[in-house]
């Protein structure tokens, strides 16, 4: 295939409508708006959720649980993940975040135990598990909780 092959699958494009372009289109005059009316003006309709004064399904449903605006969410790592690093390298969160491993909207990041670690790293993490301390000093590196 080459890029002047490329189209887009059958059915997936449509003319767009034109509005406001004389009766014979069918969209003509009011544009398919109607006559007057709440959705008829320029910047009318009800605000999302809105149920035309219907309680709407928001308030209708119990609150449940409780959420902690205090709480901390941590990305979870397993010491198999770290294995694309070099050997040798410090592995910081702002180092997982400019790779994409983790999201820079959380708090921190966990070192889990899961898999093998195959090279001698430094990591400093928020948390990091007995067994991936245990497998990281095995593998000679270093963990530290900071």
């Amino acid at each position: 295939m080459k890029l002047h092959e490329l189209q887009p699958a059958p059915g997936s494009t449509a003319v767009a409508k034109r509005k406001g372009r004389g009766i014979g289109t069918g969209n003509g005059k009011t544009a398919g708006r109607g006559h007057k009316g709440q959705w008829a003006r320029s910047g009318g309709g009800v605000r999302p959720g809105f149920e035309g004064g219907q309680m709407p399904l928001t308030r209708r449903l119990p609150k449940r649980g409780f959420n902690n605006v205090f709480a901390k969410h941590y990305a979870e790592l397993n010491v198999s993940d770290l294995n694309g690093f070099k050997a040798g390298s410090e592995i910081t969160f702002e180092l997982l975040a400019e790779k994409g491993m983790v999201s820079k909207r959380l708090d921190g990041v966990r070192i889990l135990g899961g898999g093998e670690l195959k090279k001698a790293l430094t990591v400093k993490a928020s948390g990091i598990t007995a067994s991936a301390k245990a497998k990281i000093e095995a593998a000679g590196g270093k963990a530290e909780v900071i």
